[in-house]
Formats: C-alpha cells, structure tokens, sequence
C-alpha cells in the first residue's frame, strides 16, 4: 500500500511524462523483486471537460449528454497520473514497450459528470511472469466526503528474460476456447487510433499513423486496448454497480474488421481467423 499522499494541482501533461519516461528507461533493469515508489498521486477538486467527454463517448459507442460517466472514463482521468508514476526514476520498468495486460474494473455506483471527484493512484506491487515482470497500478476515485465508488487494477507487462518458473497467467489449451456467439461485426477504420486519443489524450504513436506504428515493430496502427474494452462495453450494457475484468490478447491492426460475441456475461473480441484479441467478464458487484 501507497504510504505518502502528495497532492496535484492539476492532471499532468503526457507528452513530457513519455519523454522522461523513454529517456530514464535507458538505466532501468527490470526484475520483480525490485523497489518500487510508495507514492499515492492524489488529484482533488478533479471536474470532467465535458467536450473531451462527448468526444470519447462518440468514439466508443456510449450514449452521450448522460448524467453519467461511462464506466472506462475514470481511467481515462487516471492516465496521465499514471504515468507520472511510471515516468519515475524510481519506477523500476522501462516506460517504452509496457504492454498493458488486463484491467479490472469496480463500480459500487455511477458517477455523475458534473461535480468534483478525487482521483488517486499508486503501485500495488511487482510480479514475476513467464515473459518478464509485471506492475499493478491501482486507480480509486472517491467522493468529495472520501467514500469510494470506483476502482481499477491494471497489469502492465514489461519483457525481459527471465530466469526459474514465474508465475504465470492461465492459458488455455490450445483448442479448448469455444468462441462466444458473434453479436455485431465492426468495421474499423485507420482513423480509430487518433480518434481516441485525441478524446483520452493518450497519443501513442503505436496507434496513430502506420508509420510511426513501424518504429516499435507494428505493421499498421494498432487500436489502443482500453478503446477495445470501452467499445464492448458501450455494446454489452452495464448494471449501476459492477465488476469488469477484460484481459488483452493481441493488439488490433487499423485499419481492419473485428466481431464482438457475448454469452452469460462473457464478452471478447476476435479478428479475421477467430484470432482471439480481448476476452472479459460482466458480473454485478
């Protein structure tokens, strides 16, 4: 647990956050028995720019001008905080090439769009994993009278060699995934990438030209992970307090054509080929 509670005046810029992050990566070598920060980044007084938020629910496919935060924006204001961390000379993991991994998200009751929230996040801990080590981040939003109604765990997944028997997530056998009853197909056109991020802010270049995509190794664009969450969450449906977990399987290409498929509240995403790309879970909190 986070053991000093500095405050933010104001959510952080990303693009200097990267820059230093990318930059301090060259002295990092990650193991998951390494210090971490016991910092929580604490955000008080956070009030929603109703605009950016109109322009995320478009691209996600959520209703807008609702007295509601869709259940993914939270993490949208968490971002850039963060990264703050993550761009930290005392954040063990290189910041370029983090893979986000899963996401866990609780809700115990809407937020409403208008009024202040208090935002705050801070690193859980540090686990060995068959391909490197692996960052929980843990993002809370509270009342302004401290009650917590929102929450989220990340994974992010930096690679390395590793040596002995890590835990590991589990994998299925190969074969043994029966694919969930396709829903809707989606066509994704190449502009998704920079759609999102200009309504979350998060500029990757990974997502925004297939150029710049090139430069880590990606053949075209890829579409950010917690877009893909939110489109299928915007098309599942979502109690007033809930529990969604959404594991990231392969990345999605820009453009390029997807099926959503849903059963008993499972959800996943498959590409061409039933290539497999996200795979979550609704249940009521």
């Amino acid at each position: 647990m986070a053991d000093r509670h500095p405050s933010l005046t104001r959510s952080p810029a990303l693009a200097p956050l990267l820059a230093r992050g990318a930059a301090l990566s060259l002295f990092k070598r990650p193991r998951p028995d390494a210090a971490f920060p016991r910092t929580r980044l604490v955000l008080p007084g956070l009030r929603v720019d109703l605009a950016r938020l109109a322009a995320y629910e478009r691209v996600c496919g959520f209703p807008t001008g609702e007295d509601a935060l869709p259940l993914t924006y939270p993490h949208v204001l968490g971002f850039p905080v963060a990264v703050r961390l993550m761009s930290g000379r005392d954040f063990p993991l290189p910041l370029p090439g983090l893979v986000h991994t899963s996401v866990r998200i609780t809700r115990r009751r809407t937020l409403p769009v208008t009024g202040a929230h208090e935002l705050s996040v801070y690193v859980e801990g540090l686990a060995a994993r068959r391909r490197g080590t692996e960052a929980t981040l843990v993002t809370e939003v509270r009342t302004s009278a401290g009650a917590l109604v929102w929450e989220s765990r990340s994974t992010y997944l930096a690679r390395h060699r590793t040596s002995g028997r890590p835990a590991a997530h589990r994998e299925e056998e190969p074969g043994a995934r029966r694919p969930l009853p396709v829903v809707e197909a989606w066509r994704l056109p190449g502009d998704t990438g920079r759609r999102y991020g200009a309504a979350s802010g998060d500029r990757n270049p990974i997502h925004l030209h297939p150029l710049t995509a090139r430069l880590f190794g990606f053949p075209r664009a890829i579409a950010h992970g917690m877009w893909t969450v939110a489109r299928c969450l915007a098309a599942h449906g979502l109690p007033e307090a809930v529990v969604v977990r959404a594991e990231f399987k392969a990345p999605v290409l820009l453009p390029g054509a997807v099926t959503y498929g849903a059963q008993d509240g499972r959800f996943e995403l498959c590409g061409p080929g039933d290539r497999l790309h996200l795979t979550g879970e609704v249940r009521p909190a």
